[in-house]
């Protein structure tokens, strides 16, 4: 089965905006589907692999409210926003919402090219821990809640009526499943990547 190349969603209702991100992708080797609307990327996206790029203001369901409805609805892609009106707290709620980026039309091709890549990363990470997370036993998955949750390793064992040792044991076992190198990086990763 070949695997999906990585693509950029754009979703922007300015059609010269729509053809020109579709210029600079195609012409730099980038897999790219455009969208005049929220509704519309709905409608298409399948979960494939890659990242949105997603103006601000769109008529209907507006930038950041695709970007709650994918979270509400536990759909993990990268989003980077763009605007001409990039106003500070827009550019916040967008970065707090989890976006990897905030690009101000007008913008300057390699500094896009560059977002995208990391963007593309970012989805490669998200895909990757998915993949860890689906390998992990009931037990382990129940260890890893707690530990998300701040407890110790005597009130995980407690509340699941293990000894202290096993609690460890299953601890060790999460670090190295999510390449982490320590429980709290261990807990960072699960937190950047709750599904």
């Amino acid at each position: 089965m070949q695997r999906h190349a990585p693509t950029a969603y754009v979703v922007e209702d300015d059609e010269s905006i729509r053809t020109l991100w579709g210029w600079l992708m195609e012409s730099n080797g980038i897999a790219v589907r455009t969208f005049v609307s929220a509704a519309e990327f709905i409608a298409a996206y399948r979960g494939e692999p890659g990242c949105l790029v997603l103006d601000v203001r769109l008529p209907g369901m507006s930038g950041l409210e695709l970007q709650q409805y994918l979270r509400r609805n536990g759909i993990e892609i990268p989003i980077v926003f763009m605007s001409a009106h990039g106003d500070v707290p827009t550019a916040v709620s967008a970065m707090k919402g989890g976006a990897v980026d905030f690009i101000q039309k007008p913008f300057g091709y390699r500094e896009v090219l560059a977002i995208i890549a990391k963007a593309f990363e970012r989805d490669t990470e998200i895909r990757a821990w998915r993949a860890r997370l689906a390998g992990l036993t009931e037990r382990e998955r129940a260890v890893l809640q707690r530990l998300m949750a701040g407890k110790p390793n005597k009130v995980i064992a407690a509340e699941l009526d293990l000894s202290v040792k096993t609690v460890e044991y299953h601890r060790a076992n999460l670090m190295e499943k999510a390449g982490a190198r320590s429980v709290a990086e261990l807990v960072h990763i699960a937190m950047q990547h709750p599904h």
